[in-house]
């Protein structure tokens, strides 16, 4: 087991240990691919869904949010494309009886590669110290060269096959590239043949006489039916964007990677209308403000990088990855595409309504173009956890599993600790939470030792303690103790919720 393997397992057994995630129907024996969030996931989950919507919408004047139902009218998704566009290529081992998505399979053939390159670079940079040259290294090095040489020509060859929609020669290129199946070790595969990812359902009261309806597989189209009614009673002007963050569901063929990958999921989407023309720009600057977001949590900047696409969606002129470096390698956190007037246009024709936008500066209607920046709430929620899990050794020798959870996110902003059970400081530490617990999360603990209430609090990431001890009840002052330092500061009661407002402040971050 590799060590990122290693690491990752005991995650998700911290996950479920600490009440943040759990299996769906665990008692039932669960369900594939399909999680709950426990008491502190949620309150995580809710965080971030409340840093992403403060950033869009509550700091940008010309951005706006809404919420949109699940069921949609069924022509809505012949007009996205995603009724005959919505595929993944399948493919079947004989032998295990396990089915993949062909182009996962060539894509984690082509991650073994890289990994060989980046193993080339480490030593390489090892050797050579601060004179080492990364870009002459990899453009003259034989050994990295040839890896990169069959990366690009397996990526060429498969993009051209997916839009040729040849999946012949997808199946041609797994055997040649001697791609086995990970369970049995075996190649025998069957066919590549396409698979539609979104879930049907019957809306009527008999189902003989119903119509065949979907279960939204993104969240976006909600916005594009929604572009005029929100424009006319919003008054809004070109730029603008819409936002929402909401359930989608996909059947996906390989759901795996604990939430990386779920069939029903949430996402955190803005579509940003702009003239035909100035989608470029915006294009770049929603690139560059979605890397500064991630980048506002403190996270290391070497956990993400920018990965352009090669092959496009059907909607899309230019699209780009936010990913991140999650314990099972670099995988796509956010994605921020170029999707034209493709959207607002399929639904013109589909509805026969006009959908466009009339500019009193150019003194034209059309229909806008619209930059979209997508990203995975339970994917953020999967990075922030893996970034913040950390095995520690203290100096006196003891072992502490923290979870440094940025801390505007942090499930528990506060914990209330009295020191023991008696002499009045339960309910002295009581009248401190009753003053906190209106302006963030508080959790009350007086059970076991101080030291073992400090380290339950450190696995679920609270980044505060306030512990109130026999000198409170002298000069009415606690102790305040910093998770990740562990340093602990005396400071007046009356101080002690300004203190850490300004600690969880979002200002800081923006």
């Amino acid at each position: 087991m590799s060590k990122g393997e290693d690491i990752f397992k005991k995650i998700i057994a911290h996950a479920k240990e600490y009440g943040f995630i759990f299996q769906s129907s665990e008692i039932y024996d669960g369900l594939s691919a399909v999680y709950d969030y426990g008491q502190n996931g949620s309150a995580l989950k809710n965080n971030i869904k409340e840093y992403w919507w403060k950033s869009m919408v509550q700091f940008h004047e010309n951005i706006v949010g809404i919420d949109s139902a699940i069921f949609m009218h069924p022509t809505v998704w012949k007009a996205s494309g995603h009724v005959d566009a919505f595929n993944d290529p399948l493919i079947d081992n004989k032998d295990s009886q396990k089915r993949y998505r062909a182009d996962v399979l060539i894509e984690d053939h082509m991650a073994k590669l890289e990994e060989k390159i980046n193993k080339e670079i480490s030593k390489a940079a090892k050797k050579f110290g601060e004179d080492f040259d990364e870009k002459m290294f990899r453009q003259t090095n034989p050994r990295v060269q040839a890896n990169q040489e069959k990366i690009d020509n397996i990526r060429s060859r498969f993009v051209k096959d997916m839009e040729n929609e040849d999946l012949q020669d997808v199946k041609a290129l797994i055997e040649e590239l001697g791609i086995a199946c990970p369970i049995s070790g075996s190649k025998n595969w069957t066919e590549v043949r396409q698979f539609n990812l979104m879930f049907s359902t019957q809306m009527g009261s008999l189902s003989e006489g119903a119509n065949q309806i979907y279960l939204r597989p993104e969240t976006a189209q909600g916005i594009f039916v929604n572009y005029l009614n929100v424009q006319k009673t919003g008054r809004m002007k070109l730029p603008f964007g819409i936002a929402q963050i909401g359930k989608a569901f996909r059947n996906e063929i390989v759901a795996r990677q604990f939430i990386f990958r779920m069939r029903e999921f949430e996402q955190m989407e803005m579509q940003f209308f702009v003239r035909p023309g100035q989608e470029k720009e915006w294009y770049e600057y929603w690139k560059d403000e979605r890397v500064k977001w991630h980048k506002a949590l403190g996270i290391p900047d070497e956990l993400f990088r920018l990965h352009d696409h090669d092959k496009l969606a059907h909607y899309a002129k230019d699209a780009a990855d936010i990913e991140f470096l999650f314990p099972f390698g670099f995988k796509e956190l956010e994605g921020i595409h170029s999707r034209t007037d493709f959207d607002l246009g399929a639904h013109q024709e589909f509805s026969g309504k006009k959908l466009q936008y009339f500019d009193p500066e150019t003194n034209e209607s059309y229909v806008p173009y619209v930059v979209e920046t997508s990203i995975g709430l339970d994917r953020m929620f999967l990075a922030i956890l893996s970034n913040a899990y950390k095995e520690e050794t203290l100096e006196d020798g003891s072992q502490r599993v923290v979870l440094n959870i940025p801390p505007m996110l942090a499930p528990v902003k506060a914990a209330v600790l009295p020191l023991t059970k008696k002499d009045g400081l339960p309910e002295k530490a009581r009248e401190v939470m009753d003053t906190l617990k209106y302006d963030f999360m508080c959790r009350y603990e007086e059970k076991d030792a101080i030291g073992r209430r400090y380290r339950r609090q450190d696995a679920i990431g609270t980044p505060y303690c306030i512990t109130i001890d026999h000198q409170t009840l002298q000069d009415n002052t606690v102790t305040i103790r910093e998770r990740d330092s562990m340093k602990q500061e005396r400071i007046s009661i009356n101080d002690v919720k300004q203190v850490v407002l300004e600690r969880i402040s979002y200002h800081k971050k923006q």
